[in-house]
């Protein structure tokens, strides 16, 4: 249904140009980040309890387009196994439009992403922590906050992402299966007439503004997997929040500002631009950060780190959607 390459190829064409750096100072941001990566997954480590037999490996820093031809190849090989392939004369026009389509959303986050964790790309599809270098420093210049410590907060919280799926040894399966299975409803697993459609409107007024035309177009059965997966996303996100901010204070003197104005920063851009960033959900992304760091603050407050990580046990230990609403659900489930 889409064809990946293409959309590689159009989004690293499209992609805008980074701030313009000298030599020096680009070559000392690639070093640091690269470096940055081993001493935060440590401090990470040392405040979770995860992963503290894994080795320590440096992060891979990337530009732009590099950052778009990685995400689409991890892309690929989430989404492979779900996404049907078109066949007949129109399939590979079809495809074609939907690489690049694609390729457009990744030119538009290309310009915007710190880094992230593909637990699905990288050499042998083992899963590489990527950094974007030109956005990094584009941030921390806009922000004006010291380069060294931004570096090392932003480290912080890929590694707490890599360390989730490294540590976690059913996530990434897990994962991966609920998206094929999400997927697969979505193109065309699901036998919904027009009639079951209709017959959802009502709970679907009722719910107002909680509930998307996304989900309104949702069999029950996709909608439960789009609520794991949901929950899931939104306490991984909110868990590596919680993590950069509570190892921050020990390593990273400025934390505080930083933080205050990183997320000054989010909520920022013009008209146009927070458009393009509800159309993507960039937005809804934020939302998770913040739910998922209430979350986490108030269960390892009740219960400690010891018991939050009781989360990644199994599949049955992870919150629902309505727990991350409600952590004290969550503790009396798993704590008595």
């Amino acid at each position: 249904m889409v064809d990946w390459s293409l959309a590689a190829q159009t989004g690293a064409l499209l992609v805008r140009g980074g701030p313009q750096v000298p030599r020096d100072e680009a070559e000392a941001a690639v070093t640091d980040l690269r470096e940055l990566t081993m001493a935060a997954e440590g401090h990470v480590r040392q405040l979770t309890n995860l992963g503290l037999d894994l080795p320590l490996l440096p992060g891979e820093v990337v530009d732009r387009p590099g950052w778009v031809r990685s995400a689409a190849a991890g892309l690929d090989a989430l989404t492979g196994r779900a996404l049907p392939q078109q066949g007949g004369p129109f399939g590979p026009i079809l495809a074609g439009g939907a690489g690049v389509q694609t390729g457009l959303v990744l030119a538009f986050l290309a310009s915007r992403v710190l880094g992230q964790y593909d637990p699905f790309g990288g050499p042998e599809r083992q899963g590489q922590l990527l950094l974007v270098a030109p956005n990094v420093v584009a941030a921390e210049r806009a922000m004006k906050v010291p380069g060294r410590d931004f570096r090392l907060w932003v480290c912080l919280h890929e590694c707490t992402h890599r360390l989730q799926f490294t540590a976690v040894t059913w996530l990434r399966d897990y994962f991966a299966d609920e998206v094929e299975r999400l997927v697969s409803g979505l193109a065309g697993g699901s036998n919904d007439s027009l009639a079951d459609l209709v017959g959802r409107l009502p709970e679907a007024i009722k719910q107002g503004p909680k509930l998307n035309l996304a989900e309104l177009l949702q069999s029950p059965k996709d909608r439960a997997v789009f609520d794991r997966l949901l929950a899931l996303s939104t306490l991984l996100e909110g868990h590596a929040d919680y993590v950069m901010d509570a190892v921050g204070p020990q390593v990273v003197p400025s934390v505080d500002t930083i933080r205050a104005r990183f997320s000054a920063r989010r909520k920022g851009g013009g008209v146009f631009d927070r458009l393009l960033r509800a159309l993507l959900g960039v937005d809804a992304k934020i939302r998770q950060y913040e739910e998922g760091a209430k979350f986490t603050k108030y269960v390892v407050d009740a219960v400690g780190m010891a018991g939050f990580n009781a989360v990644w046990r199994s599949p049955n230990t992870l919150p629902s959607r309505a727990e991350i609403a409600d952590p004290a659900a969550w503790v009396r489930r798993l704590h008595g």
